[in-house]
């Protein structure tokens, strides 16, 4: 009896006193969560875990609890889905089996799956939340939704909250966002000024799951107990870097819809790193538990990086994803996809405390092991003559190791010829006893280690915190569009950058070491050459590009990214050498995919390529009207002519629309463009020939089973393809064979078979018209990425 009139004095105490402790989320009364998603993959994974997590907690301390799962089903299909979830909700080891069974039984019963649809069904979710209140007679403490949902359809679910599901007598509501929050800087503003037309800031808990980590979540405390001993050296003149790094060993299979819209950069570098950065590096606050004050500091740090270009990240792609886009997607074998699975950024802070100092974000699919970290690197002046295992000479380091790789748990770890860090948080506790692992090359027993007293997941902690209404746990409207307006000038600059392929795991290697040059950041290994025979039995991670033979003449095969990068520098070359030599240079450009990969790396990245004194041919070209978009002419325009200074003049598109007509052979237009080829070209020479090969061994418009004569006089021709559009004008294997230089470029799994086939046969016009390219005088050369070469 007693317990009872206490309960209900506290209770109507909590009804009369002020709003603000209700609003906190610390006063008794009724709370109503409704995930929206409450079925899907993240609800079953962590959410409903999370909740009855919080339901553990707070039952029986002064709130009741109402539980929602909404979806897009109707109730009679998803209720037994939602209990089957429910029933694999489980407690921490301190709740004895008779507690969790009790508890589990009352979290279902209070449970409920609703259909949420339409407003109507918004409006039937309030009136029902409405009539419970009244029914009970219990006082409304807020109202928790958590968006678990596509980013799309957020702003109508917040209006369909704004409007018919408020609570009223002074509740709090709490609407809980997941990622992503905005493609870019324009999207995320879209983004939130459609939210503040339904939403208070104070209402959004944009969620991070990476700031409910215990040991990022560690981090600030960790500085704020350690202060006498970090304060000294947590500067310029004593950290020699930082690294931030997501290691991941799985590939994006069953993602790749989302995932190429995004990338590793909008994936994880914008957001999740990007809060590690701000916690390391931010001004400590005096008061932690104060959310306006955390964040703040946050957005002063954010604001006080310097700008992100391109020549402070690179970026790779694992060699896999091509054809996972290409079946998930169904995309053509042709597409080429920019999208990196793998970046290392380097920023820099604009202030003198970390003036100079060099911040690492790395992340990658397919890499050799599962580990996530945030390390504070700092110098050592100690140089030890004789004892090189002396403790002095040590790296000195701090690491907050969010778990898994060679330790297995999360951690923070203080070299021991550091400091001892402060004891003092009773959720933590040291480590004195050690497995046999190393971390940085260090054993364990070289640090002083501190580790959860307990360990929580990420999504129960931060759920703790919404329901607490703490708020320096999640983004803010500020803070999204800072991070977005630091990122979104980097992800436009890398638009037109094809990143470097990587094989997967152990055999990547080296390939994506960095390093480091000022405030500029490159892949530490450049190409290397070796030759076939160095080859046998090596795995791919030990070339990047090899150079060898291939029908008797000069090949070059490397990872798509090196070999159009190689191919690019040699064409450069070569148009140097001519211009020094003649003051002009003739290079004729083929059409089909392939070339784009280098016409966009000549476009970007070869400023000083001597365009002036170049004059660009067409090796071939399609019967129809330049402007569209089957034109060979249309797409040498497209992506590169128009991005690059060169006189008009010195661009010779095939004349083959004569008379308002396409390629009738009465108008002349071969012979028209022979007469200026020879013109302007001494003896009919080109310094340059880029050449593509067809899956049929077709190369320029001459096609297997043509009247093809290496031998002919003339330099161009009219030729019929066996597809459309069947009408081509091409050079001949007479002009192609005259010219000082040839390239042939060929690239993906697709045409290994016939790179297979072109290596066992002899010259065979007829069947690979390819196999006539032969230069009289001038040299050929085979440009096979290993796509093609190995399969």
């Amino acid at each position: 009896m007693f317990v009872t009139v206490f309960l209900l004095l506290v209770a109507l105490c909590a009804q009369k006193g002020n709003g603000l402790e209700r609003e906190a989320g610390r006063g008794p009364g009724h709370v109503s969560v409704i995930i929206v998603g409450g079925t899907g993959d993240l609800a079953k994974k962590y959410l409903w875990q999370g909740f009855f997590q919080l339901y553990l907690h707070h039952a029986g301390a002064g709130n009741t609890f109402s539980f929602y799962g909404g979806g897009l089903s109707p109730a009679e299909k998803a209720t037994p889905v939602l209990f089957e979830i429910l029933k694999t909700v489980s407690c921490s080891k301190d709740v004895s089996q008779e507690r969790c069974a009790l508890l589990k039984e009352q979290f279902l019963r209070l449970s409920q799956y609703r259909q949420l649809k339409t407003l109507e069904d918004y409006q039937e979710l309030a009136k029902q939340m409405e009539e419970q209140l009244q029914q009970e007679e219990m006082v409304e403490a807020g109202r928790l939704f958590y968006l678990s949902v596509p980013a799309f359809a957020y702003a109508d679910i917040a209006e369909k909250i704004n409007s018919s599901c408020r609570p009223t007598s002074g509740a709090w509501l709490r609407v809980v966002l997941e990622k992503p929050f905005g493609h870019d800087y324009r999207s995320a503003q879209v983004l939130s000024s459609q939210f503040r037309n339904s939403l208070k800031e104070e209402e959004m808990y944009r969620i991070d799951h990476y700031l409910g980590k215990q040991v990022v979540s560690k981090i600030l405390p960790f500085r704020k107990e350690n202060q006498r001993f970090l304060e000294p050296i947590w500067n310029r003149h004593h950290i020699e870097r930082i690294e931030i790094v997501l290691k991941e060993t799985l590939d994006v299979k069953g993602r790749i819809p989302f995932y190429d819209q995004y990338g590793v950069i909008r994936d994880v570098l914008q957001n999740h790193l990007t809060e590690v950065m701000m916690l390391l590096t931010m001004k400590l606050p005096q008061n932690l538990s104060s959310s306006d004050e955390v964040l703040q500091n946050k957005l002063e740090m954010l604001n006080s990086l310097l700008p992100l270009g391109k020549n402070q990240a690179v970026v790779g792609q694992y060699q896999a994803y091509k054809e996972e886009v290409q079946k998930e997607i169904n995309q053509t074998k042709d597409r080429v996809s920019h999208t990196p699975t793998f970046a290392a950024v380097v920023a820099h802070i604009h202030e003198a405390q970390y003036e100079g100092v060099p911040i690492l974000l790395i992340s990658g699919k397919m890499l050799d092991e599962r580990v996530g970290y945030a390390r504070v690197l700092f110098k050592n002046d100690v140089f030890c003559l004789q004892n090189h295992d002396s403790v002095h000479c040590k790296p000195k380091q701090i690491v907050f190791y969010f778990g898994h790789g060679s330790l297995g748990y999360p951690a923070v770890l203080v070299s021991k010829n550091l400091f001892r860090p402060a004891g003092t948080d009773p959720h933590w506790k040291e480590v004195t006893e050690h497995k046999d692992a190393a971390v940085f090359g260090l054993p364990v027993s070289e640090y002083n280690v501190q580790v959860p007293a307990e360990d929580k997941e990420a999504y129960a902690e931060l759920i703790s915190h919404i329901f607490a209404g703490q708020k320096n746990s999640f983004v803010s409207t500020e803070i999204l569009l800072a991070s977005w307006a630091l990122w979104t000038p980097l992800l436009n600059s890398l638009s037109g950058i094809f990143p470097r392929i990587y094989p997967g795991g152990s055999d990547n290697g080296d390939m994506l070491d960095v390093h480091l040059k000022g405030k500029e950041i490159k892949y530490n290994s450049e190409v290397v050459i070796i030759s076939p025979d160095e080859m046998g039995g090596m795995s791919p991670s030990s070339y990047q590009v090899m150079k060898g033979k291939f029908r008797s003449a000069e090949m070059v095969s490397a990872w798509t990214e090196d070999l159009i990068e190689r191919l690019a520098a040699d064409m450069q070359d070569a148009a140097e050498a001519a211009v020094h030599q003649g003051g002009v240079f003739h290079l004729a450009l083929s059409g089909g995919a392939s070339p784009l990969a280098l016409f966009h790396r000549l476009a970007l990245y070869h400023f000083s390529f001597p365009w002036r004194e170049t004059h660009v041919w067409m090796v071939d070209e399609r019967c129809v009207p330049p402007t569209e978009q089957d034109s060979n002419f249309h797409n040498l325009h497209e992506h590169l002519l128009q991005h690059i200074k060169i006189p008009y003049h010195n661009i010779h598109p095939m004349p083959v629309q004569l008379n308002q007509r396409l390629c009738v052979e009465e108008d002349g237009g071969a012979l028209l463009y022979e007469e200026e080829l020879k013109k302007l070209v001494n003896d009919s020479s080109l310094h340059f020939i880029l050449l593509g090969v067809g899956y049929d061994g077709h190369t320029a418009s001459l096609f297997p089973g043509g009247k093809l004569d290496p031998l002919g006089k003339s330099l161009v021709a009219l030729t019929e393809s066996p597809t459309k559009p069947h009408q081509r004008m091409t050079l001949t294997l007479s002009a192609i064979n005259r010219a000082h230089r040839v390239a042939v470029l060929v690239m993906g799994k697709g045409k290994h078979e016939l790179v297979t086939q072109l290596s066992r046969t002899t010259e065979n016009l007829n069947r690979y018209p390819v196999t006539g390219v032969k230069p009289a005088n001038g040299s050929l050369a085979w440009y096979i990425d290993y796509d093609a070469l190995l399969g």
